[in-house]
């Protein structure tokens, strides 16, 4: 699940970053409103964290902005600003859920579970394939009803492909889904998750579009 954090506070942010890493998020940090829009228009993210007291532009008119991009984006707003005027202010602009600073991590954690239950529920929580299942709930896939072990990338590598059966994704787009910005990537990195996804499931399930990338046939 790739969150979007747009927070003017770097230890802040840095310090959400390390907490969400851990529980499977991957995190991309802007500093800026207009580059979070810019991101949001370009490379949309699952779920966006949006402070409101940002440098160049109220946070209010980031969020504004997004949801005439994009309706159906989770944004969460996490705030200095507790009082209830901006609370309704962000509810009223399009802001899915609101958390006044301070906060514990725990909370923002469950916060963002429901979101993220909401999206498997939208993109199909179970989805099979053939032989493979996948259940985006429970963070499981079987082939043939047998449990796999899988890591963590090589689920959401997995995923992203079920999601997208039919459709090729490039090694670049699936580098975008899986790794935050700046995160040093190996060369081959995506190769290697394939290769060790394909030990894992049938042969053939995992297709290579030589030159452009990796795709699913649906059945």
């Amino acid at each position: 699940m790739q969150v979007l954090l747009i927070e003017d506070d770097p230890s802040l942010a840095e310090g959400l970053k390390r907490s969400l890493n851990r529980e499977g998020f991957t995190v991309n940090h802007l500093l800026r409103g207009k580059d979070g829009v810019h991101a949001v228009s370009t490379s949309p993210p699952d779920i966006v964290i949006l402070d409101l007291g940002l440098p160049d532009m109220d946070g209010q008119d980031v969020l504004k902005t997004i949801r005439k991009q994009d309706a159906e984006l989770p944004v969460l707003i996490l705030t200095a600003r507790a009082s209830l005027e901006d609370k309704v202010a962000g509810l009223d602009n399009g802001a899915d859920d609101y958390l006044a600073k301070p906060f514990e991590i725990d909370e923002l954690l469950a916060r963002l579970r429901v979101f993220e239950r909401r999206l498997s529920s939208f993109k199909h929580a179970g989805m099979s394939i053939g032989q493979v299942t996948l259940d985006s709930k429970a963070q499981t896939v079987s082939v043939s009803g047998q449990a796999l072990e899988l890591s963590r990338r090589e689920f959401m590598l997995l995923k992203v492909l079920m999601e997208n059966a039919g459709r090729v994704q490039t090694r670049d787009s699936l580098e975008s889904k899986l790794y935050s910005w700046g995160e040093e990537i190996a060369s081959n990195a995506i190769e290697v998750h394939i290769h060790h996804l394909r030990k894992k499931l049938p042969d053939q399930f995992i297709k290579t579009v030589r030159g452009v990338g990796y795709t699913i046939k649906p059945v």
